[in-house]
């Protein structure tokens, strides 16, 4: 498995099969090792990609792309980062209640964001150039169980919650909506806000477990001993500490990323992860979810990341995914989210500002 899958512009299918990587059986005489004779993961890999977590409907129960459509996937995302790069600056505000989506053939915002009114450019975003490839043929989706490469049913317990969500106001329309609503605003305090929000795990599940590819910031670093495994998370910062041959601790315990313990079936690394708090970095994951993860390296420089999640509050069975890890050359750099974090305390003040239009205007201005 080679760091990159494809180029950027194919110029035919067996180029694109000749460029990719792929995931393959490993060669043992190329796997580094500890003193101990166990595979040393230690590295760092960068897990950006094209595939998606779950399959297009329109693969049904197929696995596999074929060359030409693994072409098409690139030549989409480098169509439309360019279509990105060449839009109108725009600079002042966005309309009340902010800007109508924006659409390739008009001008619009460089950016999207809640609103269109302002978020991340090419600069800022890396959700990768390629799809990646596992013993030589593409892949559809990163799930690969259920069949159909997307998520199980959701529970009645969970579609209930869902429905009464989508029921309730949301969102910022200009207005202090959530004056007229019955208990907790959702911007009474920053505990009010997204985890992510208020930096404290990162978004999209990066730092997992399970550990997606998001749309920036997709480097791991792996430091290996005998008896600890740590994994860097570049996206916010988190560090996942394995504990090799450990029990797990005691059931009231919670943590942010859960509590790992770690052991070897042959050459491959099984973590398991429990002891979630209630809302993990897994969308809609409860407390109750459990994750196990496999790491196996496949070469000197690359893994083959595996897992497995069961939450039965949430799906109705459990669901699983596997891509590759390339190694990469790269660092793992400070992702500094509280000292920039200018937005969450401009969100509160912002809401506090519609609050006491909305308070001026029922009371007629007293």
């Amino acid at each position: 498995m080679q760091t990159r899958v494809l180029p950027a512009v194919a110029a035919a299918a067996a180029v694109v099969l000749i460029a990719a990587p792929t995931a393959t059986a490993a060669n043992e005489d190329a796997i580094p090792r500890t003193a101990s004779g166990r595979p040393d993961l230690t590295g760092t890999y960068d897990v950006a990609t094209l595939t998606p977590l779950s399959r297009p409907r329109e693969f049904g129960d197929n696995l596999f792309l074929t060359p030409e459509q693994a072409e098409e996937i690139v030549e989409r995302e480098r169509q439309r980062v360019a279509a990105r790069a060449a839009v109108r600056q725009i600079t002042e505000a966005p309309p009340p209640g902010g800007a109508p989506p924006i659409g390739l053939d008009d001008e619009f915002r460089e950016t999207s964001g809640a609103g269109n009114v302002g978020g991340y450019n090419n600069f800022w975003t890396d959700r990768g150039s390629d799809v990646f490839l596992i013993d030589g043929k593409f892949r559809t989706s990163i799930i690969v169980d259920p069949p159909n490469g997307r998520m199980p049913a959701l529970t009645a317990e969970t579609m209930k919650r869902m429905s009464e969500r989508r029921g309730r106001p949301s969102g910022n329309d200009g207005t202090a909506w959530w004056l007229e609503v019955e208990g907790p605003g959702p911007y009474d305090g920053p505990e009010t806000l997204g985890v992510p929000e208020r930096c404290l795990i990162g978004f999209g599940s990066s730092g997992g477990p399970p550990m997606l590819p998001a749309l920036y910031n997709n480097t791991k670093r792996i430091v290996q001993t005998e008896d600890h495994l740590m994994i860097l998370v570049e996206m916010v910062h988190d560090a996942r500490i394995v504990r090799i041959g450990g029990e797990h601790i005691p059931e009231d315990e919670r943590r942010w990323l859960g509590d790992s313990i770690g052991w070897w079936e042959g050459d491959t690394l099984v973590v398991e992860t429990t002891n979630f708090v209630d809302r993990p970095a897994l969308f809609l994951a409860s407390r109750n979810l459990k994750v196990t993860e496999r790491f196996t390296r496949v070469n000197a420089d690359d893994l083959l990341y595996a897992f497995t999640v069961e939450d039965p509050t949430v799906w109705s069975a459990p669901w699983s995914g596997e891509y590759p890890w390339p190694g990469t050359p790269a660092k793992v750099y400070e992702y500094a989210c509280h000292e920039g974090n200018y937005a969450m305390g401009n969100i509160l003040r912002g809401a506090r500002l519609l609050e006491d239009e909305t308070r001026s205007a029922a009371s007629g201005g007293q």
